[in-house]
């Protein structure tokens, strides 16, 4: 369990505007919460009657919430007292003002948290007297489209207040089909810094919604709560406390299936050792000599693996084996014989340092783009021979960005097929055409053709455009014989940009 998870009882007009009514429901959820952990609060209203209603009806009996608010008033003492129980019983006390009379007596009777109610969200003279205190705040957002939600988060925002948001549907009590919990997720994409929560008004014995809005991430939940009495019935969407109950154990076993968040779950032995039943070891195809690098056509995988045997998983085109003892054909490759050099960690230092070239060129990129590092005599020398490139389009005509580190050099090779022209956008190039030496500058255009060898360094850095007919695999041909084929010389990264 985790205290990040806050549960609101709205206590409301409930307590039937007794102060020992009130004071049993705040003892009897006391008995209910002992043993969750999490966080929680009882939620009053207050509201200054006076200043609220206008006095031509103040008296009125026809209009439901004037008689409720009338018929169950607190008086002010009384309201603190009730207070000081939520406190004196270990809860956190949470508030919920009409006017701004009441924002003032929230404020001096030491509430921990004031809560906005839907329909006084965008409440601007009301706002302005909350957004005076130094209180938490959380906002419910019933009935109200996003740009009034925008506005008003906006508004608090900018005056430094620790926010919450929470989706409620004002339908009492609220039927399933209109939960709407998908709303959770678009109040978590929205506010992504905000904490998100679920202002429930369905039946208390619907346990489903809090198992939803807890895998859909919200942390913050308030429902109506009350103690039933021959007196005082509950209205259908306030729970008792053995409804309370059953709901927190809900919540409770939805965050225990729901599991780790925002990094990935342990793994139990069992699970481990049942994939690595099914996994590939890696066999030695034929004999391997002491010191010798092991390519990938030496090797064939099969199952089942042995203990400590290399397995499929582990052959990785950024990891190269060299074999510390001759292995024999059909020999298991164990870790305890070969020595591995990891080359992942260039990649990632090659696409950091890339990535901060675009940026001092401020040439802006798609980011859906593939990256492809060339990388002429191996990674180790990416630095000073090579190059990455990226392909924006490809079809009869052929756009493509040229990306040089400073100081590196992209070897002598022409192209058989295809006519190229170069357009510098940023930084400067050394460029040996057909044997005649170069230097250009930004915004310089080259034109290349087909069967003309090029090659090129940059000691700034540098980004190029070029601009081409089709690009064919494998039309790149390399004046050094000993630059391999492209599956050897190239490296793709693809989700590389932020």
């Amino acid at each position: 369990m985790s205290s990040r998870y806050l549960f609101i009882f709205e206590m409301a007009n409930n307590h039937m505007g007794r102060v020992d009514h009130g004071e049993r429901i705040i003892r009897e959820l006391a008995e209910v919460c002992a043993g969750f952990d999490f966080r929680f609060g009882i939620k009053l209203q207050y509201r200054n009657l006076p200043g609220l209603i206008h006095p031509d009806y103040r008296k009125r009996t026809d209009i439901k919430h004037i008689k409720r608010f009338t018929e169950t008033a607190l008086g002010w003492d009384d309201c603190r007292r009730l207070k000081d129980a939520i406190v004196g019983s270990g809860f956190q006390a949470i508030c919920t003002p009409f006017d701004e009379a009441s924002v003032d007596k929230v404020v001096e009777h030491g509430f921990d948290i004031l809560k906005v109610a839907s329909c006084s969200l965008t409440d601007w003279p009301l706002a302005e007297r909350i957004a005076g205190t130094d209180l938490p705040l959380i906002l419910s957002t019933a009935g109200e489209p996003f740009e009034d939600i925008d506005r008003i988060v906006s508004f608090y925002q900018h005056r430094n207040r620790r926010l919450g948001v929470m989706h409620c549907v004002a339908e009492y009590p609220t039927p399933e089909a209109g939960l709407e919990l998908n709303q959770i997720d678009l109040l978590r994409r929205r506010y992504q810094d905000i904490e998100v929560g679920f202002s429930t008004h369905e039946d208390p014995e619907q346990l489903d919604s809090v198992k939803m809005a807890i895998a859909k991430g919200a942390t913050i939940f308030e429902k109506h709560v009350g103690v039933p009495t021959e007196r005082s019935p509950l209205n259908a969407y306030s729970a008792t406390p053995a409804q309370v109950r059953r709901w927190l154990q809900a919540a409770r076993s939805a965050i225990s299936m729901a599991g780790v968040e925002d990094r990935r779950h342990p793994f139990s032995a069992a699970e481990s050792s049942a994939l690595a039943e099914l996994r590939r070891g890696v066999f030695a195809k034929a004999e391997i000599a002491p010191g010798a690098v092991i390519k990938a056509d030496e090797t064939f995988c099969a199952m089942p693996a042995q203990p400590g045997q290399l397995t499929a998983r582990d052959l990785s085109k950024y990891t190269e084996y060299r074999a510390t003892r001759r292995l024999g054909p059909g020999e298991p490759v164990l870790a305890a014989n070969v020595e591995s050099t990891d080359t992942r960690s260039l990649v990632h230092g090659i696409v950091r340092d890339v990535k901060g070239l675009l940026k001092v060129s401020g040439v802006a990129v798609p980011t859906q783009l593939e990256l492809e590092i060339s990388h002429h005599r191996g990674l180790e020398q990416y630095r000073s021979v090579g190059s990455a490139m990226i392909t924006v389009i490809n079809r009869e005509y052929c756009k493509r960005l040229v990306l040089m580190l400073p100081g590196q050099m992209h070897p002598e090779h022409s192209h058989a097929q295809k006519d190229e022209t170069f357009h510098l956008l940023y930084g400067e190039i050394e460029l040996v055409l057909g044997g005649q030496h170069r230097a250009c500058g930004k915004n310089d255009i080259v034109v290349i053709p087909r069967g003309v060898r090029h090659e090129f360094r940059s000691a700034t850095g540098a980004v190029i455009e070029e601009i081409s007919s089709t690009h064919t695999q494998d039309d790149s041909s390399y004046a050094d014989p000993s630059i391999g084929p492209k599956s050897a010389r190239k490296t793709y990264v693809t989700n590389w940009m932020d």
